[in-house]
This record gives C-alpha cells, sequence and structure tokens, in this order.
C-alpha cells in the first residue's frame, strides 16, 4: 500500500510568513485593529528599562505587546511563558509579531501596568460595535459571576477565624506548660525545658500574626483579610459554597447578546446594578437604558439611583418583608395595605388609616446596607374587629414601615409586573457569556493580584469574547470592511483615522 511521504527536512525551501496566514485568519483582524489605534490616547504605558531584566535593550513596541495578548486570550493562552515559547514556535504569532519574541517577564510586566488601558481598549470595541451597527442600545441584561482569586481560603480570615487561631493558641500553650510541669515533677526527661521553649516561641510568632490581622481588621472596618492577595474577598457562590476571589460584573445588549460593559468588584451583587448599568449606558451613548437584573441586584438605593439616571429597571423582587409575621393572615398582609401619596398615609384592609409622626428611623442589613424609614399606626386596631386576623403584637396595634427607597422599589414593581415576557429574556440574554468564558475557556479563575489588575484581565476577556462573536455574527470579510470604514473616538470627542 503506498503512503503519503512528507517533506526531506534537508531541502531548501522558499516561503514568506504573508503565504502562510491565511486571508480570513484572526490574525488579521488583530493587527488591522491595534495599527488603527492611538495607544496614547488608551492610556498605554510603555515598559521602561527598569521594567525590563536586560537594560540597555532597546524596546518592543506597545502595539506588539496588545496584539500579543489579543492573541493569547484569543486562544485560551494566559501565562507569560507559554506566550514566550509560542512566539517562537507558533507561525500565526510569527507573523503577528513579524518574527519578534519578547520574553515571558516583558509579557507580564506589560499585562501588570496597562489595567486601565486594558479596560480602555475593551471600551474603544464597544464604541465600533455600536458604530457597525451591531448593539441596540435599549435592553440590557446585567448579571455577576465569582472567580477565584490568587489567594488560598486558608489564607482568608475574618474576626471569628482569627478568634479561633488565638484560643488555640492559648489552649496549645497552658498545655506545653502543664505537660512540663508533670514532666518535672515527676524528673521524667521525655520533654526538656528547650523543646517546650521552641514550641512556646513558635506559638508566640503565631500569636503575633493573627494580633496585627486583628489589629488590621479593626483599623480599616472591613469584615475579613487576604495576605496573598489583599484585594480578594471570600464570596459566597451558591448555598454554602464560599470562594475566595473576585465578583465579575457584565451588561450584556439584547440585540445580539454582546458586552457593552463589564468591571469586576470584590463584594456581592447588593449594590452592583446602578455602577455596571451607568457603565454600559456611559459606553454606548444612550440616553435612556432598560435594565434587567435577577433578585440579587435588588436594593432600594440602587434601584433609585437607576431611575434617577433614566435607567428603566426590571429587577426581580425579594421576599417582601412583613414586620409582623407573627399571627399575621396572608390577607393582611402588608401588600394589601394601600398607600397614599399626597396624605402620607396607608389604609388597611379594614378601611382604617395608618399615620406617621415623621420621624426617620434607621435599619442596617447585611453589613452594608443601611437606610430610613418611617413608620405608620393606628389606634383603631385596639377595636377592631379583625385585630386578631392582622397582628400578633403584645400590644394589639399593626404598624407599617415604609423605606426611603419605597417609591423607587414600587415603580420597579410595576416595571417588572408589567413586562413578564421581557424578563424572561434575562438568563438567555446574558448567563450563556459566563457559561463559556468558564466552561469552554476554563477562565475560573485569575492568577493576578488585585482589584485593578483584576479588572484589567477580565476588560481582556472580554474584549475578545466580543469579537469572536462579532466574527461569527457578519463573517470575517464584513467585519474587516467595518473595521476599514471605523473612526476611533477617544475621550474628549477627538477622532483619530
Amino acid at each position: 500500500m503506498s503512503i503519503i511521504n512528507g517533506l526531506d527536512r534537508h531541502q531548501l525551501t522558499f516561503s514568506s510568513l504573508e503565504a502562510a496566514i491565511a486571508t480570513d485568519n484572526d490574525v488579521r483582524f488583530i493587527d488591522a485593529f491595534i495599527e488603527k489605534l492611538d495607544l496614547q490616547q488608551l492610556g498605554v504605558r510603555s515598559l521602561t528599562s527598569s521594567d525590563k531584566k536586560k537594560e540597555g535593550r532597546s524596546s518592543f513596541s506597545d502595539a506588539l505587546f496588545l496584539k500579543l495578548y489579543l492573541y493569547a486570550y484569543l486562544n485560551g493562552i494566559r501565562s507569560s511563558r507559554k506566550l514566550e515559547r509560542e512566539a517562537i514556535r507558533n507561525i500565526e504569532l510569527q507573523w503577528l509579531l513579524q518574527g519578534l519574541h519578547p520574553n515571558y517577564h516583558s509579557i507580564a510586566d506589560f499585562r501588570k501596568i496597562n489595567a486601565t488601558a486594558l479596560q480602555n481598549l475593551f471600551k474603544l470595541f464597544v464604541s465600533f460595535l455600536k458604530v457597525a451597527g451591531l448593539v441596540g442600545g435599549k435592553v440590557i441584561a446585567v448579571d455577576g459571576t465569582k472567580i477565584r482569586g490568587n489567594n488560598s481560603k486558608k489564607n482568608n480570615y475574618n474576626p471569628k477565624k482569627i478568634q479561633r487561631h488565638l484560643d488555640y493558641i492559648a489552649q496549645k500553650s497552658k498545655a506545653l506548660l502543664e505537660e512540663f510541669e508533670q514532666t518535672d515533677a515527676s524528673e521524667d526527661e521525655a520533654i526538656s525545658l528547650g523543646d517546650v521553649q521552641e514550641k512556646l516561641a513558635r506559638l508566640q510568632q503565631h500569636k503575633i500574626k493573627y494580633e496585627a490581622l486583628q489589629d488590621q481588621l479593626a483599623q480599616s472596618q472591613e469584615p475579613q483579610v487576604s495576605t496573598t492577595d489583599p484585594d480578594a474577598r471570600a464570596l459566597l457562590v451558591r448555598g454554602v459554597v464560599v470562594e475566595v476571589g473576585y465578583n465579575v460584573q457584565a451588561a450584556v445588549d439584547q440585540e445580539h447578546k454582546l458586552v457593552v460593559a463589564t468591571h469586576t468588584i470584590n463584594r456581592n451583587d447588593k449594590n452592583a446594578l446602578y455602577a455596571i448599568s451607568k457603565e454600559a449606558k456611559d459606553n454606548i451613548e444612550a440616553k435612556q437604558l432598560t435594565v434587567l437584573a435577577d433578585k440579587g441586584y435588588h436594593t432600594g438605593k440602587e434601584l433609585q439611583a437607576c431611575q434617577e439616571a433614566a435607567i428603566y429597571t426590571i429587577v426581580a423582587r425579594q421576599e417582601l418583608v412583613n414586620s409582623n409575621t407573627k399571627g399575621t393572615q396572608p390577607d393582611y398582609m402588608v401588600q394589601h395595605f394601600v398607600y397614599d401619596e399626597a396624605s402620607d398615609t396607608y389604609t388597611c384592609p379594614a378601611g382604617q388609616t395608618l399615620r406617621t409622626t415623621g420621624r426617620l428611623h434607621r435599619k442596617k442589613r447585611d453589613n452594608d446596607v443601611s437606610y430610613q424609614f418611617k413608620k405608620y399606626r393606628t389606634g383603631a386596631c385596639q377595636s377592631c374587629a379583625v385585630q386578631h386576623l392582622c397582628t400578633g403584637r403584645h400590644d394589639g396595634r399593626r404598624e407599617i414601615e415604609r423605606s426611603e427607597y419605597a417609591a423607587y422599589v414600587e415603580k420597579n414593581k410595576e416595571n417588572y409586573e408589567s413586562n413578564p415576557a421581557l424578563y424572561r429574556q434575562r438568563q438567555e440574554i446574558n448567563e450563556h457569556i459566563f457559561g463559556t468564558i468558564k466552561r469552554q475557556w476554563n477562565l475560573y479563575y485569575t492568577n493576578l493580584r488585585g482589584l485593578k489588575k483584576v479588572n484589567g484581565e477580565v476588560a481582556l476577556i472580554m474584549l475578545v469574547y466580543n469579537m469572536k462573536r462579532v466574527r461569527n455574527i457578519l463573517g470575517f470579510d464584513n467585519l474587516m470592511e467595518k473595521l476599514h470604514q471605523w473612526s476611533p473616538k477617544y475621550p474628549g470627542g477627538t477622532i483619530f483615522i
């Protein structure tokens, strides 16, 4: 049987890098995109001689590093050492970098110092998508996902965990001294004074460490501290599962499921809705916007901020809180009390009017959510025939609490109930993005430390996600044509071609 033979390795061949790269290869778009930009306007920082291992060498261009990183994340390569190897053996990178191959140290340093520039690059690409007609700009869906940080659970501490360590040290020290006293009294040499002193000294060092962490928490007033990556936090992923890391936020446009805003935080979703929605609104230059979000984003203060910024909220409601749960029947829950804005009163199901003194009270929940509210009461409760159905309070009086954000919560409730079909689109708009990034691309963690650097990496991830998606939508030739017609618009309104 005949077989196919390869080339003679010793035979001379003549070819060019250009001939080796297909006309619709992604590297051609990356090259054209970066060459289109004014990197100084993006805020790109160049590597100085102090950033490189060998001083006195000529610098690689900033454009080269940006092209390298776009290619790297587009192909699932994040290690600077792997990138160094790929630049040498990968023919696509040889074409893209014109045969140059920077060392891993320079590659890693460029990403570290250009977190802000990478975020600006993402925003600029969003503006390209808008000009290309790929952004509807009317409805966005917001969601978040947790990624692991470069900090183990072991090196994350809260006050209770620190106290457990200190208690253990105290108990262990006491046990060592008691054991030595018993040994000394029986003249048994199984344990020596030197051994005890060595172990006590080691325990004392641990004690100093935990007391320092205790002081750090007290001074910062933070609920926890991480010792490897100071910005990483223990976040609830699902149920009782906790990961130490970050919360990636993304706003996705309804039209073509493209990411129009992204940033990373180190807290939960409670206070995240306005920031990501406003960022999306600014990025696509929308006068008004509708945002869809799950109940994890339902916070009165955030709803107020969004609505006052012309962001129409459709956020799933939290479970209604009733201040008189004990002894209250379903027909007399707080949602059945009618509020009148003109008189600032509530009317109960029995027709009685509940009034307020106007005094503001403060309530704090979840350590970081604080709000003011007013109380509403009526003296008619004492003689009411349905009192036993309405309240179980010891004084027999029903009390209603109204938050300072109640009007915005009620407006959101109206929006949510009026748009069930639109809200049902939320999951199909945004959740597949996190599934793709984490499951298919294996980007469920970050090796970078610090919130600023992680923000830069996440912006890069979302940028290449948009690149892949927009190529599938337009096709390569159409994409290149739109890029050729595009004039980048930088902050301040300056146009560069």
